[in-house]
């Protein structure tokens, strides 16, 4: 983390070893037995299940809830791989509070929808304990594929291609295979390294072959690919992050959140990881809301959030920011910052108030300065590399809707194409479905 040890108000250490333990421990416990047929004797079992629609991989999820109720909670998980390959770092990371659970009956009801969430984690979880993989490659048909990125979208491309018989290449810039669900996920959310445990499972399906360190833009060139392979998948994300924009950002202590997140899920010792004693996050996102807590939760005395446009707009959900304020985290609505204050090192951000007019932002000229010694960007990422000759959208690879790009034999999906929205059910949905229009075009149209 550069620019951060040597500067004021940031050290390490803040807390003691039981502190982080506790702070950093599972957010959500596992169910017991006992707890899970409770929790799934709650369900209607609605026809046309209104969850089902809400769900980007389309689980049927009453059937694997009944499942769970019936006592075959292994029946339950080959119900919630059959769409989700990751379907167990789903259930730890997704938003359901606004998928699934948001339109489940008994949350229009009750106020109170049946915990969805914590149900298909205790199908995975019951399943891969056993450390068997409930699938079997088809016969080999002799087609190779490169996938490239081996986030969600590549990790479930690379298994439903490899289940149906090709040989597959999966490369990834990075040492290790995982991408957002590896390196971007708030710690508390996966613990017990469960994200690279589900990548070494869904391994096991064969007919993989994972390279790291293999960038594209880099030591990958796309034109070798589309003569090495009889198709191409494109799973690279974003890595590029926005800039404020505003004076002082280059001063010490103003970091990128992604990249303080990643630090932090690859840490072996949370203590030895730097935190400012005042830390500002600008953004509205997922990412900040991650950056934000994590930041108090690794001793940090005071953290705010601070986004440009009002709550309603915030893209974190209402659980996440209300996540966040219980975690000491104070948030600021409609402000922008003006400019990082300090000499050398932040010591502060001036904001103006904003407010919206037809959708457009104008500041008011009303500006107030929050202390900061640490101060995190997390205003949204960009593609780092743009394919050559690839059709772009809104910044992002432009795709059909099973992924294909204008390129013949090239498809893309997750967060660098179109519709992908920075989550793992997403970025798996449209892995998979190109994956199936991929095996139908290598099979001439079967």
């Amino acid at each position: 983390m550069p620019n951060s040890q040597f500067t004021p108000g940031i050290a390490s250490g803040r807390l003691s070893d039981t502190d982080y333990n506790e702070n950093f421990s599972d957010l959500h416990a596992p169910l017991e037995v006992h707890e899970a047929a409770v929790a799934a004797d709650r369900c209607y079992f609605c026809y046309d299940a209104p969850c089902m629609t809400a769900c980007p991989t389309s689980i049927d999820i009453p059937l694997f809830i009944r499942q769970i109720a019936t006592g075959t909670p292994d029946a339950a998980a080959r119900t919630i791989f059959n769409q989700n390959i990751l379907g167990g770092m789903c259930a730890r990371v997704c938003p359901t509070e606004t998928l699934c659970e948001e339109v489940c009956v008994r949350e229009t009801a009750e106020g109170k929808p049946v915990e969805i969430g914590r149900l298909q984690r205790f199908a995975t979880d019951t399943l891969m304990a056993k450390g068997v993989h409930p699938y079997v490659r088809a016969a080999a048909t002799g087609k190779k594929v490169a996938v490239v990125g081996a986030g969600p979208a590549g990790l479930a491309a690379a298994h439903r291609l490899a289940m149906k018989g090709h040989d597959v290449t999966l490369y990834d810039a990075r040492a290790k295979a995982g991408g957002l669900n590896e390196f971007g996920i708030a710690a508390y959310k996966s613990v017990d390294e469960f994200a690279e445990r589900e990548v070494a499972w869904l391994l096991e399906i064969g007919g993989i072959t994972v390279k790291t360190g293999k960038a594209l833009g880099g030591n990958l060139a796309l034109e070798t690919l589309r003569a090495e392979y009889d198709a191409v998948f494109l799973g690279i994300g974003l890595g590029g992050v926005n800039a404020l924009r505003a004076p002082g950002e280059d001063k010490d202590g103003v970091l990128d959140a992604v990249g303080f997140i990643s630090d932090l899920r690859q840490a072996d010792d949370l203590s030895a990881l730097p935190v400012g004693r005042n830390v500002v996050v600008i953004g509205g996102g997922m990412t900040a809301v991650d950056a934000a807590v994590q930041s108090k939760l690794l001793g940090a005395e005071n953290v705010t959030m601070v986004y440009r446009r009002s709550k309603e707009a915030m893209s974190a959900s209402v659980y996440e920011q209300e996540l966040a304020t219980a975690k000491g985290v104070r948030i600021i609505y409609n402000a922008q910052p003006k400019a990082v204050l300090g000499n050398g090192a932040a010591s502060g951000v001036e904001f103006e108030y904003t407010t919206s007019e037809r959708g457009a932002l104008q500041g008011t000229g009303e500006v107030f300065t929050v202390p900061a010694d640490q101060v995190f960007k997390a205003i949204g990422q960009t593609l780092i590399e743009t394919p050559e000759g690839i059709a772009m959208a809104g910044g992002k690879i432009q795709t059909s809707e099973t992924g294909a790009t204008n390129i013949e034999g090239i498809w893309a999906g997750g967060d660098c194409a179109s519709g992908g929205d920075d989550l793992t059910v997403t970025g798996v949905a449209q892995g998979r479905d190109a994956a199936e229009d991929i095996h139908t075009f290598l099979m001439g149209g079967a």
